[in-house]
């Protein structure tokens, strides 16, 4: 009771804060601009071109309800609860690779239908990441530079996390977690050596992956020369290029996209950085790409404050979400704009998407929390 009644007169980083709301709000209105066309044209829509605008403010209603709820829980209750929690991670990941229970489009079986809404395991499992990689690195300190006592064990149980997200398929989320794990375990101080011989092995087998898979071979390939085939492989790409170009420096208009109208698949979701350059041009790309630089700087900066106060567990969290913000956001941003090939990635905090958003503002909740114990303790608090 006596510190919740000493934290009211403790504020939150409002740099980043207002970074995360910005690109929540921006993400708001694009997602709306880029859907309004399909959503007007889709039979499962009702023909209402709202129905994307009210899904997505459902969601970030959810979203700042769930952020709400985190924020109010201490660091250590996530600390023990973390083991846990990549156990529930796990089962969730099984679950949707059971018929009847996992719902298939397109291939792939990747969410949980709940008849009004459906749920993606592999979203919540990237926070799960985080906060289980964390709370290992820490217990596992003392063997950072052991192979064997420090590395092998979250090998192990990320080599079956990785086998649930190919069974799926969702190579971006396997790229993602496998970064977040990895970038984790470097920064809690895995010998760089090893992470050295780590990361070259893990660039080979995902090349291996991605030859073996004739699927993957053909998104390098459209990749390369998406201009060779527009119509097939390389049709994304090339439309997603297109709305960057026309957009130029100050873009054609807000909602006068001309891609979004049937061109560029998946302009809310995965693509929706180049309906923002179309209708906002460089300059609306410039300031998403400063917000995000902005947030992950902020996300560090808070780790930083909390590892100089001990609290290395925190710290381990705060730069695992910058991780996160900041490998999802530069393959998506890398995607549209033709430097990865394509992959089926949102951008955080603004693509349409319910598990991912809502998991996102978790992720943010968790970030000023961070912060706000740090400044408690800074003011001669203790916790």
């Amino acid at each position: 009771m006596l510190y919740r009644a000493q934290t009211r007169d403790i504020g939150v980083d409002l740099g980043m804060f207002w970074s995360a709301l910005l690109l929540a709000a921006i993400g708001l209105v694009m997602v709306y601009s880029a859907s309004i066309a399909m959503a007007e044209a889709e039979r499962f829509t009702g023909f209402r071109p709202g129905f994307f605008l009210a899904r997505h403010s459902i969601y970030l209603g959810i979203g700042l309800a769930a952020a709400i709820a985190v924020f109010r829980v201490p660091m250590w209750v996530w600390q023990r609860a973390s083991p846990y929690l990549f156990v529930l991670g796990v089962i969730l990941l099984v679950a949707v690779l059971i018929p009847g229970v996992g719902r298939e489009v397109n291939g792939s079986r990747r969410w949980i239908s709940f008849g009004f809404a459906t749920f993606q395991p592999s979203e919540l499992m990237k926070l799960f990441v985080v906060l289980y990689a964390a709370d290992y690195t820490v217990r596992k300190a003392a063997f950072m530079d052991d192979f064997r006592k420090g590395f092998l064990p979250m090998f192990a149980v990320m080599t079956l996390v990785a086998a649930m997200l190919l069974r799926e398929p969702d190579f971006g989320a396997l790229v993602v977690t496998t970064t977040i794990a990895m970038g984790v375990l470097f920064l809690g101080g895995l010998n760089w050596r090893l992470f050295a011989g780590l990361t070259a092995l893990l660039a080979a087998a995902f090349v291996v992956l991605i030859l073996f898979s004739p699927y993957r071979l053909q998104r390098i390939v459209g990749f390369m020369d998406p201009w060779s085939d527009a119509y097939g492989k390389g049709y994304q790409l090339s439309h997603s290029l297109i709305a960057f170009g026309r957009g130029e420096w100050l873009g054609v208009g807000l909602g006068a996209s001309v891609e979004k109208l049937f061109y560029l698949p998946e302009a809310h979701t995965d693509f929706l950085l180049a309906v923002i350059a179309e209708e906002l041009g460089f300059a609306g790309v410039a300031a998403v790409i400063t917000l995000f630089l902005y947030l992950v700087h902020r996300a560090f900066a808070a780790g930083r404050q909390a590892a100089s106060l001990e609290r290395y567990y925190a710290a381990l969290v705060a730069q695992g979400i910058g991780v996160w913000f900041a490998a999802q956001a530069f393959i998506n941003m890398g995607v549209n704009m033709g430097l990865l090939p394509t992959k089926g990635l949102t951008l955080p905090l603004l693509s349409f998407g319910g598990t991912g958003i809502v998991v996102n503002m978790v992720a943010v909740a968790l970030l000023l929390r961070v912060d706000h114990e740090n400044r408690y303790l800074m003011k001669g608090g203790s916790l």
